[in-house]
């Protein structure tokens, strides 16, 4: 394979092919639950390859943009075309800005927590957007922070 249709993880683990990455797009959101759980990017080269496309800066900036819209949505007079938790919303507020500002930040972050805020945000059956969910947004939300934290470690 060519050197331009590879490249190296962010933690310099074996190349990425350019295939690699697209079907780490295909299958990103089983791929998201699998790195928000906890299994290593290192472990598989979907993993890796979708690890390293979620850690860009570029990605977490659109994602911590997804959030800010989030807030806004939750905002305005409800519709049934977005179903949300409005009042979960408005009162974990001060958390999705710090998540926000946790994901734009200029570190390193490990792919987990970028994955974590991803799930969290994509379910669903979570609780943004179902109200039988049990799960506790701030308690979610505080877990996503405390991973996207750059003093953790990249590697397992």
């Amino acid at each position: 394979m060519r050197h331009a249709e590879m490249t190296m993880t962010p933690a310099g683990a074996a190349p990425v092919s350019a295939a690699d990455r697209v079907l780490a797009r295909m299958f990103g959101a089983s791929l998201d639950r699998q790195l928000a759980a906890g299994r290593a990017a290192e472990s598989d080269r979907l993993l890796a390859a979708r690890a390293q496309h979620i850690v860009s800066l570029p990605r977490r900036d659109a994602l911590a943009r997804d959030w800010e819209h989030l807030l806004d949505v939750a905002r305005r007079a409800p519709t049934p075309a977005v179903p949300l938790c409005r009042d979960r919303i408005a009162a974990a507020e001060p958390g999705i800005r710090e998540l926000a500002a946790c994901l734009r930040a200029p570190l390193p972050v490990p792919a987990q927590g970028v994955a974590a805020a991803t799930v969290l945000l994509t379910d669903a059956t979570g609780p943004l957007y179902h109200r039988r969910s049990r799960a506790a947004l701030d308690d979610l939300l505080r877990e996503a922070i405390a991973e996207l934290d750059p003093a953790r470690p990249l590697l397992p």
